[in-house]
């Protein structure tokens, strides 16, 4: 820290807030600890009296908090996302810059975080954003920070980006409606409606529906009818229990598709199904959907169907268990709670 003419500060870096008063209009900081001094900030703070000032003196090898920041904010920017804004007070923000299903790099993050004196908050990843919407953050804590120290932040990442964005996909659904008191006409078909108004969210058609009863045969024959048809997705409603009458699974399994999981560690959600049947060399996801998606608020479909439908590869879900039980709140704000977080 140093102290200079303020008719000679322009360039300088500020080492602390100056406060301006104009008396029954304005009290409060005119120029922030941080800020670069410009010369049309001269006359202003002539004005309030400030003949001197005490400024940062670059060191070689420190960098300001702001351009510490800007390096951070580089290692956040995936695909389809955008700095939001200019930086302030060592902060920058970061947006998406489409529709899509939000992907961090758990481990690119936490050895930046692990690293002192500089951070990088983010949204929880696999859930969907809008364009505009802020993903991530950064912030140099002190206000100059060693180059060094940033130096190693980029080569710990190297090419990985903390932040991407995987665009969604317009999607043609097949659904099929199993059980045998629904295709005999004993009770209304009260399952599809809700799974149509789902999709509705990410504008996905249904371009067909088809019921069927219970026969695993006449399951498999549909699922592969709906491919054929070019379905780029395929959900089954019911039929996913463990009674003899259910049979979806089992008639998903007989196809030879790939079964990814039968059971997630998800309230509601446990019997669900997801399964890749690969054509012409599309992958093309099946679903079984268990009953409670027809009557709880949220359930694990709602956390696989965005995953789906920004075509997010999907191996393993056995981490939702952390975070996988409802609460079953009596106003749901999912997504602003910890379901599926």
């Amino acid at each position: 820290m140093k102290y200079v003419k303020t008719q000679e500060a322009a360039g300088h870096v500020l080492c602390h807030d100056l406060t301006m008063i104009i008396p029954g209009k304005f009290k409060g900081p005119a120029f922030r600890k941080g800020h670069v001094i410009k010369p049309e900030d001269i006359p202003v703070l002539l004005s309030m009296g400030k003949e001197n000032l005490y400024v940062w003196e670059k060191q070689p090898g420190m960098l300001h908090e702001d351009e510490a920041a800007a390096i951070l904010a580089k290692l956040c920017l995936g695909q389809e996302t955008e700095i939001a804004g200019e930086p302030k007070e060592g902060k920058i923000e970061i947006k998406a810059s489409t529709d899509g299903l939000l992907k961090i790099d758990d481990d690119a993050l936490k050895m930046i975080n692990s690293i002192g004196e500089m951070m990088i908050a983010t949204r929880h990843g696999n859930f969907p954003v809008k364009k505009g919407d802020i993903v991530a953050a950064t912030r140099v804590i002190p206000l100059v920070i060693e180059e060094e120290k940033m130096k190693k932040a980029e080569e710990l990442c190297g090419e990985r980006r903390i932040a991407t964005i995987l665009p969604f996909h317009h999607m043609n659904a097949g659904i099929i409606v199993t059980g045998s008191e629904v295709a005999g006409g004993r009770i209304q078909d009260s399952f599809s409606p809700v799974v149509e108004e789902k999709l509705k969210e990410y504008d996905i058609t249904v371009a067909e529906k088809l019921i069927v009863g219970d026969d695993m045969k006449a399951i498999a024959r549909a699922v592969t009818s709906l491919i054929e048809g070019g379905a780029d997705v395929i959900l089954c409603t019911g039929g996913m229990s463990v009674d003899p009458d259910d049979r979806t699974p089992g008639a998903i399994k007989s196809l030879g598709a790939d079964i990814v999981t039968y059971g997630a560690p998800v309230l509601p959600g446990a019997m669900f199904l997801l399964a890749y049947y690969e054509n012409e060399g599309r992958k093309i996801p099946v679903m079984g959907l268990p009953g409670c998606v027809m009557y709880a608020k949220r359930t694990i479909f709602d956390l696989i169907l965005p995953r789906v439908i920004a075509e997010d590869v999907i191996d393993d879900i056995s981490y939702y268990g952390q975070g996988g039980l409802c609460l079953n709140c009596s106003q749901c704000v999912f997504p602003l709670c910890g379901f599926g977080k």
